[in-house]
Parts: C-alpha cells; structure tokens; sequence
C-alpha cells in the first residue's frame, strides 16, 4: 500500500457489498499466464537503455475483479535536469533517485478529461444538464460559443470546432484568460472532429455553473470518494513521479524540474485545477476506476452512474472517452474498448467485450517532452487482448 506520503487526496470507502478489486494469479482472472509474463517484461524494459520509453512505468491489468499483474520498473525521480547541449538527462546519483512504486502517484494529464467527462454524464442523468443543450444557455457570457450554437454534446465529442489549445499561460492574469476562454469562436466546421482541451475547460464552467461548486470538489464528492480512490485528487502532490525540466524553447513556460504540480502549462497558469488536466492518480485506482465502468458504474456499496449512462459515455464515438482507437489500444480494439491517453506519459484502455483493463503509467517527459511514441501503450493493449484468446476455459467450480 502507498504511504500518505506518497498519495495525495482524501476520502474512503465502506463496506463493500460487491467484489472489490483484488490481487490473484492470471488464472483466476480467465487470463493466460504467458502472455502476461511478457506484458510484465516488455513494460519492465520501457525503462531500460540509454534512451527509455520512460524513466519509470507502472502497469495494472485484470479481468472481472481481479488484478493480474501489477508492477513498477524505473525511477519515479531519476534527472536532476535536461541539458540541451547533450540532450541528455543529468543523472541523479544513485543515492538521491527515486524508484518507482506501484503505489507512485503520476500527474495523468488528459486521464483528467475522462472525469471531466463523467461529472458531466452525472449532471445529464440528473437531469439537470441536456447533451443537446446549447453552452450558451448556461454560459451566456461566453459569447463566441453561445454565437456559434456550441452544444454540450459536441464538447464531450470533440465536435464544437474549436482550436486544440489557447496559450493562457501567457496572459497576465485570470482576467485575461477568462476574457481569452469567453470570446474563443470555434475555427474548424461544427460536428467534424478535433481533439481540444478547450471544450474541457468549457465543460469544466459549464459544470460549475450548473453546480455551484468547483471541479475538484464535484469530482471527489461524485467520483473519487465513493469509489474510495483515496490516491487521486488534483495537485499539489508531492510524492508524485517527476516530469519535466520545464524551460523554453522546447515548453512553454520557465518552471525548471516539476515533481507533484501539474505539467501542463494551461492547467498550471488556471491553479492547477483544470477540465483537461491537473488530476494525480495511482495505477491501483484507475484500475478501479476502469472496473467501475465495467460493472456498469457500480463499485462496491458506490454507483456513480447508472448502467444506461455507462453505455452512453461508451456508445461510440464516446462522451470524452476515445472508442476502439487501435494506435493505443493495439488489438484490444474493435469491440467497444474505450479509454484514453495523457501527454505525461499515461493511459487507460477498458474494454466491456472481454471485460478487462490496463493502465499504463510512465514519466515519458522526465526529464523532458518528446515526439510521443504510443507504440508500448498498443502492445500492452495487444498482450491483453492476446492473454483473453489464448486462455484455457473458465473452470465453473473455480470461484
């Protein structure tokens, strides 16, 4: 179990009246054990070499409830720096890294729209939010958006038209960026899709407009207390993997070595609190968060959504959620696998067909961004799907 060092967040679970998550041999799990030796290998050596995929990786993947393997290669803190005339890490000494844990929280960066996503879904069957409904009927004050006839739906799908990101983090202050967000009219043809971290932040005023309370507190009341995802919450977290030597020209703002605050430069310019990112979280609870979506929005005593909604967060093209995308979910794609990737470095993939999941954890921008490579993410999903086929017959006397 992670200490309270390296966790950040709060809230609890109580007693169970479901199967929780637990540990058990890929057997148990109706998966086939090679298959899964070599997911746990492959992950293992992500970490290895000069030039790793990440200085450290965390893998948790199961079926039904149970987890069949989880593990930690690597360093959570491995540089002390980037030097760009090497372009090269400055390694620590050995002494002063950090190795990682299974219970290391990452900063997830755009894992954060998958919650985003659900407190909306929450407000939808509630009733107190329409999918169809135009933004500008609760955000009036956003005028370009509410010009163009942006809907809910359409920000939940990537569909409004609007650019990928604005640079917030270059305004002077929280008034510049809200006069910045309020006039943003989209640029791309409205129902064509474009992946954007600004219909998040939209969503993101939206909600707590509707709510009256503020993101973070609507996804640990709706999301991560119930559940008992005590590891995850928005920053600061200072147990945290590290990420990146932040420093122009190759980022966008002069922060040095970030450990526990977000990466993002816009999410970190807004507090830290943001519809597309700023949420840390563990390898543990996102499996539970996974295995909550599985089991139709029900985790133990908790349900978060009912199962209709469950499938309409799914339903391709998904509601913030990516739907059979084979690039990172390699052949677990193409019967409804849904999930989703973040820039740090991370990724989710559940997929209701087989009933299983993987989350794949790394610190891909320690000590500094890349071009991505999602290539280890697929093979993972593709070791999985693999481990459902080549499994021998579920014992029905097994429990």
């Amino acid at each position: 179990m992670p200490s309270l060092e390296q966790t950040c967040g709060g809230g609890g679970s109580g007693q169970l009246s479901a199967p929780r998550l637990r540990a058990d041999t890929p057997e148990r799990a109706g998966l086939d054990p090679g298959e899964l030796r070599l997911l746990a290998r492959e992950v293992h050596d992500l970490t290895t070499g000069e030039r790793p995929w990440a200085a450290g990786t965390v893998v948790v993947a199961g079926r039904g409830p149970v987890i069949a393997v989880e593990q930690a290669a690597g360093f959570a803190v491995r540089y002390s720096a980037y030097d760009p005339d090497t372009d090269a890490g400055i390694e620590l000494p050995a002494r002063d890294r950090v190795p990682m844990t299974v219970g290391t929280p990452f900063d997830v960066a755009s894992l954060t729209k998958l919650f985003t996503s659900v407190a909306a879904v929450q407000q939808i069957e509630r009733g107190t939010l329409g999918i169809d409904a135009r933004v500008g009927a609760y955000l009036p004050e956003f005028r370009a958006a509410a010009r163009h006839g942006i809907t809910v739906r359409e920000l939940l799908t990537h569909t409004s038209g609007l650019r990928p990101e604005l640079p917030l983090y270059d305004c002077a202050d929280d008034a510049e960026r809200m006069a910045m967000l309020r006039a943003e009219a989209p640029v791309g043809v409205p129902g064509t899709y474009t992946y954007s971290d600004l219909n998040m932040l939209l969503l993101q005023h939206l909600l707590e407009r509707i709510t009256g309370r503020t993101l973070d507190v609507l996804i640990h009341e709706g999301i991560t207390r119930p559940l008992g995802m005590t590891a995850t919450d928005f920053g600061p977290c200072p147990g945290a993997a590290a990420t990146e030597d932040q420093r122009r020209p190759w980022a966008k703002a002069d922060r040095g070595m970030l450990r526990g605050v977000v990466h993002d430069e816009n999410a970190w310019a807004l507090g830290g609190v943001a519809g597309h990112a700023g949420l840390f979280s563990t390898g543990r609870d996102l499996a539970v968060f996974c295995r909550t979506l599985l089991a139709g929005g029900s985790y133990g005593p908790a349900r978060i959504l009912g199962p209709d909604f469950v499938e309409l967060l799914l339903t391709p093209p998904g509601l913030g959620f990516a739907v059979d995308q084979p690039w990172f979910m390699g052949e677990l794609a193409g019967r409804g696998a849904a999930g989703h990737t973040g820039f740090t470095g991370t990724s989710l993939v559940l997929d209701p067909a087989t009933d299983t999941f993987v989350v794949l954890l790394g610190n891909t921008v320690h000590p500094r961004r890349r071009r991505s490579d999602s290539g280890p993410r697929a093979a993972a999903g593709t070791r999985v799907a693999r481990a459902v086929l080549g499994a021998p017959p579920a014992d029905p006397r097994r429990p």
